[in-house]
């Protein structure tokens, strides 16, 4: 991936009966990350991303329309009417 940094020898921590990593400020400012963020498991691996709330990432937003069983067949329609 273009643009990406990595950090080598993030060593786990313990915490309670867990492990956590320490983020360094400058990643956390880079980023917006405050008190949340979301972890993610994908086939690359694990993304840590800004928790937004209930607003869906694009490829969520994908994801989400490309299950619906949505009827556009009056798109067309819509297009002849002049709407871009």
């Amino acid at each position: 991936m273009a643009g990406t940094t990595s950090t080598p020898g993030v060593k786990l921590i313990a915490i309670g009966n867990s492990r956590g990593i320490r983020i360094p400020k400058v990643l956390r400012e880079k980023y917006g990350w405050s008190e949340s963020i979301v972890l993610e498991e994908t086939e690359e691996g694990l993304l840590l991303r800004r928790d937004v709330g209930d607003k869906l990432s694009w490829r969520e937003t994908y994801k989400a329309m490309a299950t619906a069983e949505e009827d556009w067949s009056d798109l067309d329609v819509a297009m002849a009417d002049g709407l871009d």
